[in-house]
């Protein structure tokens, strides 16, 4: 029997037929051309299922889920919460008005960081699919799948080695007194400073503390582990070290064995690893706070400066810093939510974890700050003088100060410990990404999930050897430039455009309403139609604009290794335009029938519309 659905205004317009009662069903429509050019509706009615059962020709059967809530939600925490939230984020709310850049922060942690994150939950639950596979929604866009993919791998590639870094700074605590204490050890040069010579007075030709490289601790980060002085540039890079090549081997193996038995292994290893920074932090705070200084730190860090509202920069910076710090667009909440129950309070969690993870953002900047007010106070500078962010503030300035401190072996163990885990727990959601979105779509790879898991950790490990050769510090900075920048915002932002307005906002609020019961509000529905895209090209503008040469401290990178890092950073997005050009081509018919004719609408209610039987 065929079908013939149409709109009751043209009922008109047709020879009366025998009305059906037919129950309310999906119905499927897929609009073809016959080749006389006549054209046809081929229609078949696939039955509406459950509420909560699942979205259609979904087997909801075949799909793991995590073995409980917790499970979920401490690794969507424990991703999200990363090094930045410690050693990015303190600095940021600092140098940029203090107690001030939170007006931009929230702001945009309310009309975009949240909507991203609450979607990009809502889409992977929906569809139980990764990264690529869940673009069956609207299958031009799968290229952002693919690209989102390929971001997580390389960002794997040199965020591993971080977390090596923080291994190798574990094991070296482990003595009676610390490498990094004083001078004479076999990686110091003849320069070398001990800090007790060091004061507001030797650096008064503008120097800052954290700039000085020439202390005990700065000369064992950059000569005694990353043997900087024996490269002459990203053209030298030389071979890998031995002991990070080790440390690297541990990091990998930790991975895999987290990840090869999907959720049901990784959802039991964040439970040590989602929650183990916050015992450090709550730990170092109590410490830094008895300090002396420590009171003038954390004033400096809550200091109020209306002012700094008025440069751009600071909107720049707060809109980057919520996007990276919520870690939207990696693909891991995708394929994290996919593995939910299909009817799970996405909603609840998205605010939740969201919350959570800027929350300890703020939080850290305390026990940040109680030990840079204790440095300032220590050397007699001032607290800009020991500020910095990145890898100078948790393996240089941080490590200097636990030294000072009784029992100093202990309070190193326990920081290094910190480092370890926030960053374990952010590679795991990144390779994980890169495995549910591929398994998802290439079916041989799901059948041999173990070994797929071991090829793509050993593949990471390997291209990231070049991070740890002598010259290897270039290498990284090259691809934490690159691998993860312009390419991740354009990625989001073509996301966003993808679901809002190509399969539609009010498509996308029904299919949060068959999973939980209620559709979102307004405001979610105006934030993803508007507010978040046009944060999303706000955010890609300001970051082509501000975008500068490469350089590390005193290095200015080569003209060519700018060209290598767009290069790596086109690799990414080119997979955009490719997919749509190769799926509007590969349709058969002619050009004009792709654009008129070739239109696939699934899932599509059919509350107004009579069926008749023809």
């Amino acid at each position: 029997m065929n079908i013939q659905v149409l709109p009751e205004h043209k009922l008109s317009s047709v020879a009366p037929l025998k009305q059906c009662n037919v129950e309310k069903k999906e119905v499927e429509l897929i609009l073809v051309k016959d080749q006389n050019g006549v054209q046809y509706t081929s229609s078949s009615i696939i039955p509406t299922p459950s509420p909560r059962a699942g979205p259609p020709g979904s087997s909801d059967e075949e799909r793991e889920t995590w073995g409980k809530k917790i499970d979920f939600l401490l690794s969507v925490i424990g991703f999200a919460v990363d090094l930045a939230n410690v050693w990015r984020f303190p600095y940021l709310c600092y140098k940029n008005g203090g107690g001030a850049f939170l007006i931009p922060y929230i702001l945009f942690l309310v009309i975009a960081g949240m909507p991203l994150f609450y979607m990009e939950l809502a889409l992977g639950q929906y569809n139980r699919e990764g990264a690529a596979t869940v673009w069956k929604i609207c299958p031009i866009f799968k290229g952002v799948g693919y690209t989102v993919i390929l971001i997580a791998l390389y960002v794997g590639f040199y965020y591993n080695v971080i977390i090596a870094w923080s291994l190798h700074y574990l094991f070296s605590s482990m003595t009676a007194e610390l490498p990094w204490l004083n001078c004479g050890n076999r990686w110091n040069s003849e320069n070398c400073t001990d800090p007790k010579n060091i004061n507001g007075s030797l650096l008064g030709n503008g120097t800052s503390y954290a700039k000085y490289k020439i202390t005990p601790a700065a000369e064992y980060y950059e000569r005694g582990v990353l043997h900087l002085h024996e490269s002459k540039g990203i053209q030298d890079l030389g071979l890998p070290r031995w002991e990070l090549s080790l440390c690297l081997v541990v990091v990998v193996f930790i991975l895999y064995f987290s990840l090869w038995k999907g959720v049901k292994s990784s959802g039991k290893v964040v439970y040590i690893t989602a929650t183990m920074p916050y015992v450090v932090l709550f730990v170092l705070l109590i410490r830094g706070i008895t300090l002396p200084g420590a009171m003038d730190g954390i004033r400096a860090y809550l200091h109020i400066d209306f002012q700094q509202l008025n440069n751009p920069k600071v909107w720049i910076d707060a809109a980057t810093q919520i996007f990276y710090s919520l870690g939207a667009g990696f693909g891991v909440l995708i394929a994290f939510a996919s593995y939910n129950k299909f009817d799970n309070n996405c909603y609840r969690d998205a605010l939740l974890t969201s919350t959570v993870n800027c929350v300890t953002s703020f939080f850290s900047g305390f026990a940040i700050f109680s030990v840079l007010g204790y440095m300032a106070y220590k050397h007699g500078v001032k607290i800009e003088d020991v500020a910095t962010e990145g890898a100078g503030l948790v393996f240089i300035i941080y490590p200097e100060a636990i030294s000072t401190l009784p029992g100093s072996t202990f309070w190193a163990i326990v920081f290094f410990i910190m480092l370890l885990t926030l960053g374990i727990d952010s590679s795991m959601g990144g390779m994980e990404a890169v495995i549910t979105g591929l398994t998802d779509d290439f079916k041989i790879l799901k059948r041999n999930r173990k070994i797929f898991t071991f090829i793509t950790a050993f593949g990471t490990f390997l291209v990231a050897l070049l991070c740890i050769t002598n010259g290897g510090i270039y290498v990284l900075t090259l691809l934490d430039n690159f691998a993860a920048g312009t390419s991740i915002l354009f990625g989001v932002l073509i996301e966003a455009i993808g679901v809002s307005w190509f399969y539609g906002v009010d498509r996308f609020s029904e299919d949060i309403e068959r999973m939980m019961g209620f559709k979102p509000g307004l405001y979610w529905r105006l934030c993803w139609k508007f507010v978040s895209p046009a944060f999303l090209l706000f955010v890609v503008i300001a970051s082509i604009v501000t975008s500068t040469g490469l350089r590390y401290d005193e290095y200015i990178f080569p003209q060519w290794s700018n060209i290598v890092g767009w290069g790596i950073a086109m690799s990414s997005m080119a997979f955009v335009p490719c997919y749509a050009i190769y799926k509007f081509f590969s349709m058969p018919g002619t050009f004009k029938q792709h654009c008129n004719d070739n239109i696939h609408f699934t899932s599509l209610h059919t509350d107004n519309t009579i069926c008749y039987c023809v």
